[in-house]
């Protein structure tokens, strides 16, 4: 099995990053065109199959997910672990990520991989109305970059943010 990761080609991929939001996330999770140009998207590939897709905007994890029929897999660890390596490549000093607080294998991925949370946000999302965790992973910079630290807040769409964990 090989597994790679390649960059979204913006702005011709839009419509199957969208078409792939449709099969993994509830209609009040997904991404409009525009916020879909916004990010830097990457697709997870197995044996040349768009399987997964990630999302940044800077140091905020846009989104994550994985196609249902992959889930249970490892391969949301896996995406979870390169997330983590790209940031870190990029200088970035730490990860910024948030889910539904009823999403328990995004929260439990998460801290496992070291994110803490740090606070939880009323009504965050819509469609239902649910609470959003946010979490944070605190990075040492690689020693080949310069460190770089984004301090803003993620910009935040009707029921974004969310993850779909392995």
């Amino acid at each position: 099995m090989k597994i790679e990761f390649r960059k979204a080609v913006q702005p011709r991929e839009t419509r199957a990053l969208m078409a792939f939001d449709r099969r993994v996330f509830p209609a009040s999770d997904r991404f409009d065109a525009e916020y879909w140009r916004c990010c830097e998207a990457w697709w997870m590939l197995v044996d040349r199959v768009k399987v997964g897709c990630c999302a940044f905007e800077e140091n905020y994890i846009a989104t994550t997910g994985i196609l249902p029929t992959f889930q249970r897999n490892g391969l949301g660890s896996l995406m979870k672990a390169w997330q983590i390596a790209y940031a870190k490549k990029r200088g970035y000093t730490c990860l910024i990520a948030n889910a539904r607080q009823s999403n328990a294998a995004s929260i439990a991925l998460n801290k496992r991989f070291g994110f803490r949370i740090t606070r939880t946000v009323q009504n965050y999302y819509e469609e239902p109305n649910e609470s959003g965790v946010v979490m944070r992973l605190d990075l040492t910079p690689a020693p080949s970059s310069s460190a770089r630290t984004t301090r803003r807040s993620p910009r935040r769409r009707a029921g974004t943010g969310s993850e779909s964990a392995e």
